[in-house]
């Protein structure tokens, strides 16, 4: 550990906090915990971190003692490091195995760090002794984020209704979750995918767990750990228009019609949402939350006005949410109805032009909407395809709130390897 300390007092002399926390990583569940929370100290002084740095000087001393390492990995969660928190509260519930604080806490950084299989795991090895609220909840959303929906239907079945009211919402999200991915996996076998809700059915398991229909799947990196995801995307015209044409086939599918689309106020949902009325033969008109019976056309929600968003978890009767770039590793407050792609990074291909938004959106309709052959490993994804699937989940689809999902779900990348 003393060359990774090393390395972290070197990166914060250089001001380089990323990586100084980016250096820790590799080491978070085996150096000794003592030099694990020093070098967190380091990290929390430097940014200004007062409790996780009060935190991590007690551990430190105290490396042994449940309630000091607690108090560290909390610390290391709530300043979103959930992945340092992972090696104390493992040691801290060794020493007191029955506490349900410290289950619930290692089982939240094990969730931050989408290691749902793991989470998962921690609480079925409780058998018989596991509680229903939260644990066996826990267990329900960590089984299905890891891919396992039949364990996750009957783990579903046997869980009573919370006594505390608070639980209700969770309840209700957890088994639309549920439900949609039932439909998912029929839909997707109707739809000839070869294996439906499997470790590579990323439009099948961004429906169960979102709600939302995937238009596209990226054809390049398949196999090198993207499976139907963009990391950086240096987005074009071509994949805009492709987006439009599968948002068509969508609507088409589930019988919708909306009679107007929505222009939200920035410039690239603008842009995109002209080019979508004039491909759908609607009119545009300027974005209202009580419109009911309206396609919403965004660009990039995270790069949306907050409060805006916030007036799309609910939606108007017959509103439906389209964004073409939904950022996988970062979510929006609102999962769309509707997304083009998953990526994590997005630059509009009219970036650096300057011209009216309605000669670009004419450029968007006149582009070539046909798909990417792309780097030749990725399965095919014909139009066909797509449909079968959309009409197969219609009548789930648009029947619940836009809940953010802040977990990629079941399908690796090379991101969260």
């Amino acid at each position: 550990m003393t060359d990774t300390m090393d390395e972290v007092r070197r990166l914060l002399k250089q001001d380089d906090l990323p990586g100084a926390v980016r250096s820790l990583r590799p080491h978070a569940e085996t150096a000794p915990i003592a030099e694990l929370a020093k070098a967190t100290r380091a990290l929390a002084e430097k940014a200004g971190f007062k409790d996780l740095a009060d935190a991590a000087r007690k551990a430190a001393k105290r490396s042994h003692e449940p309630q000091a390492l607690y108090d560290f990995g909390y610390a290391c969660v709530e300043r979103g490091i959930a992945f340092l928190a992972v090696a104390p509260l493992r040691e801290a519930l060794g020493l007191l195995p029955d506490s349900r604080t410290l289950l619930a806490e290692l089982v939240s950084a094990l969730e931050d760090e989408h290691r749902h299989t793991e989470a998962a795991a921690l609480l079925a090895a409780r058998g018989d002794r596991l509680p229903a609220w939260p644990e066996t909840y826990l267990l329900v959303h960590n089984t299905l984020f890891a891919g396992d929906l039949d364990t996750a239907e009957s783990l579903l079945v046997g869980l009573p209704a919370p006594e505390d009211p608070q639980w209700a919402p969770a309840r209700q999200r957890q088994t639309r979750q549920v439900l949609r991915s039932g439909q998912a996996r029929r839909a997707q076998r109707s739809a000839g995918h070869p294996d439906p809700l499997g470790p590579a059915d990323l439009r099948g398991w961004h429906y169960g767990l979102t709600g939302g229909l995937l238009g596209t799947l990226s054809p390049y990196g398949w196999d090198a750990g993207m499976t139907g995801r963009y990391a950086y995307l240096g987005d074009t015209l071509q994949l805009c228009r492709q987006g439009l044409a599968r948002l068509g086939l969508a609507l088409d599918a589930a019988g919708r019609r909306p009679g107007c689309v929505s222009l939200l106020p920035g410039r690239s949902d603008r842009i995109l949402g002209l080019a979508a009325a004039a491909v759908l033969g609607l009119p545009a008109v300027p974005y209202r939350p009580d419109r009911a019976d309206t396609l919403v056309v965004a660009y990039d929600l995270a790069k949306a006005d907050p409060d805006l968003v916030r007036t799309l978890h609910a939606r108007a009767d017959g509103q439906i949410l389209s964004e073409h770039a939904t950022c996988w590793t970062g979510p929006p407050a609102v999962s769309a109805d509707f997304s083009t792609l998953l990526c994590q990074v997005v630059v509009p291909p009219w970036r650096d032009d300057d011209r009216p938004e309605e000669e670009i959106a004419r450029d968007v309709v006149a582009a070539d909407p046909a798909l990417d052959g792309g780097d030749g490993t990725a399965p095919p994804d014909p139009d066909e395809a797509f449909r079968a699937f959309a009409a197969g989940v219609a009548p789930g689809w648009l029947a619940a709130p836009r809940d953010r999902i802040a977990s990629p779900g079941p399908v690796p990348s090379s991101r969260f390897a």
